[in-house]
């Protein structure tokens, strides 16, 4: 199979969606590699490791394209891109589809067959290609929002620790999953007060007897985090319904009961964002006031630190790319129900059910589609 990786155009894109390792082993396997000059520069990987690895380098985007039978990328094809994929062609990065209309009609336009990476699934019920950039972003969340919290920026000018006589900042961490835990972890790290709210007991528990009291918990009601907020000096959104929109949990009217400089971080902007007044921002801009609350919702956290996060990506993706690159998507998916969780579009027709209730569009059973 002919693999093309083009380079990131989104705004601050650094990450690349396949590492020179990733591209010597599906180069090893009897596949061709076919890399834009340069895609992997902001990652830290020139053309020389790219052809040293047996890929080949080509000098645009529409040369990959052209070429590639399997698209692999980092983040959602970008408007100019969509426009270059074709029928028949496989498309292998994240979509977050749900809170994107235009994204989803393009694709099915084009009459390409994607597999989103945020809703392949695993054997214990986790999205494994979404975890490793739920664990980089979990961690940035409280980083990004304590430079968000000083006053020159907008913020209330609270230090997370605090000092000898002087109390920490107040964290409210909604959601306590990956992202959620992993932000806790480095905000109490940090010397923050520090509480997680979740709608899983089983998952509270489980932080209490893990982490040994470092955060406190508390179960997650409307009530329960319209007290908490009141208080807080950052909150940070990080609940997620695997494909779907990100629900709303503070609506804007809640803004004006928050202390004036109070953050907002939304680490669940990808999929619309948990925040009623969330709306998608770059590594140019990131920051943002409404109603005197600073709100932080920079769509690709991870490509902030885009070495450690491709890296990271990498070591789950391929895996899955070199089944597709191995059997092709049909036979991939057929043998592994967990890839076929992944698939979104194909054909003209979408597959995954949370898009198409989100978007109000008819849904195609996957299982349907790869027995056709």
């Amino acid at each position: 199979m002919k693999i093309g990786c083009p380079k990131e155009i989104k705004p601050q894109e650094f990450r690349v969606g396949m590492t020179p390792n990733a591209a010597q082993e599906a180069v090893a396997r009897g596949h061709e590699v076919i890399i834009e000059t340069g895609a992997g520069m902001g990652s830290g990987f020139d053309n020389d490791a790219y052809i040293a690895a047996g890929a080949r380098i080509v000098d645009t985007a529409a040369e990959v394209f052209a070429t590639a039978d399997m698209i692999v990328k980092v983040k959602e094809p970008q408007a100019g891109e969509r426009k270059m994929l074709r029928e028949g062609q496989l498309l292998f990065t994240y979509l977050h589809l749900a809170p994107d209309p235009d994204q989803t009609h393009d694709l099915l336009e084009s009459g390409c067959t994607a597999i989103a990476y945020e809703t392949v699934t695993d054997a214990n019920g986790g999205l494994p290609l979404l975890a490793p950039m739920s664990e980089v972003a979990g961690r940035l969340a409280p980083q990004v929002g304590s430079w968000t919290l000083q006053k020159a920026n907008g913020g209330r000018g609270v230090l997370m620790g605090g000092v000898p006589g002087v109390s920490p900042a107040k964290v409210v961490v909604i959601g306590g999953g990956v992202v959620g835990t992993h932000a806790a972890q480095v905000a109490a790290g940090m010397g923050a007060d520090v509480t997680v709210l979740d709608r899983s007991l089983p998952r509270l528990r489980y932080l209490d007897d893990v982490f040994g009291g470092r955060f406190k918990n508390q179960y997650s009601t409307a009530g329960a985090t319209a007290e908490l907020i009141q208080e807080a000096d950052m909150v940070i959104g990080a609940v997620l319904i695997p494909g779907a929109a990100a629900p709303k949990l503070v609506t804007r009217a809640q803004l004006s009961t928050m202390k004036p400089g109070a953050v907002l971080v939304d680490v669940a902007i990808d999929q619309g964002g948990c925040f009623e007044t969330s709306k998608a921002t770059t590594h140019a801009d990131p920051i943002y006031e409404v109603d005197g609350i600073m709100h932080y919702c920079v769509a690709n956290m991870p490509g902030a630190v885009a070495r450690t996060s491709t890296i990271a990506l990498g070591n789950a993706t391929m895996p899955f790319m070199l089944a597709l690159a191995d059997k092709g998507w049909k036979q991939a998916c057929q043998d592994d129900p967990h890839l076929l969780a992944g698939l979104n579009v194909h054909a003209g027709q979408l597959t995954y059910y949370a898009v198409g209730k989100a978007l109000g569009i008819d849904v195609v059973s996957p299982n349907v589609v790869i027995k056709s």
